[in-house]
């Protein structure tokens, strides 16, 4: 009889782990970190590397705080990832003008269709724009160049937290990379005079 006892609660006491271990949340996902230091560095004739992040959130609507990886954090690593100062003199100033995502609620199929219709629930668009500015007073030389990127995604009503949090990081990856594009060009192209190889 105390053996029976015994076996039930083994058994209870089993199937309530088995029942316990299916409810657990699956782990967070991981990311890469965003770097950029397997590219050339750009190195530019000024003493000096500023970074600043002047970009203002949009409102409630902007989720890039919460996002794995926000946009302004992408867009200060590829600063001091790639801007290089090898000069004596004059300094980078590496200006954050935007770097917002904003989410808008997506109308969804209404009446009984809705409930059989799977809808695309929010959208997701991301700006991020950036100026790179060198002053040299020493030599009265100056220039400014700027560049942005813009992604847009939208996502189904029945999308995951960590299905969301990797589309908000494609966002993110696929902006810093454009910004990247676009930055290098400019800066080939109109701050030649400050390029030291």
């Amino acid at each position: 009889m105390k053996i029976g006892i015994n076996r039930r609660t083994f058994l209870t006491g089993s199937s309530a782990c088995v029942l316990a271990a299916c409810t657990n949340p699956p782990p967070d996902p991981v990311f890469p970190q965003i770097t950029f230091t397997h590219l050339p560095a750009i190195r530019l004739d000024a003493r000096s590397l500023e970074i600043v992040d002047a970009s203002v959130s949009p409102g409630r609507a902007d989720v890039s705080a919460g996002m794995p990886v926000p946009p302004s954090i992408a867009a200060r690593q590829w600063a001091n990832d790639r801007l290089v100062p090898v000069g004596n003199s004059g300094s980078i100033v590496f200006t954050i003008t935007e770097a917002s995502v904003v989410e808008t609620k997506l109308e969804r199929t209404p009446g009984v269709r809705g409930v059989v219709t799977r809808d695309q629930s929010e959208r997701y668009d991301g700006k991020l724009a950036a100026r790179v500015a060198i002053r040299d007073a020493a030599g009265g030389r100056s220039g400014t160049v700027s560049a942005e990127a813009t992604r847009s995604r939208t996502v189904a009503e029945n999308i995951s937290l960590n299905e969301r949090d990797k589309v908000w990081f494609e966002i993110t990856e696929a902006m810093i990379n454009d910004l990247n594009r676009e930055l290098e060009k400019v800066i080939n192209q109109f701050l030649q005079p400050f390029l030291t190889r």
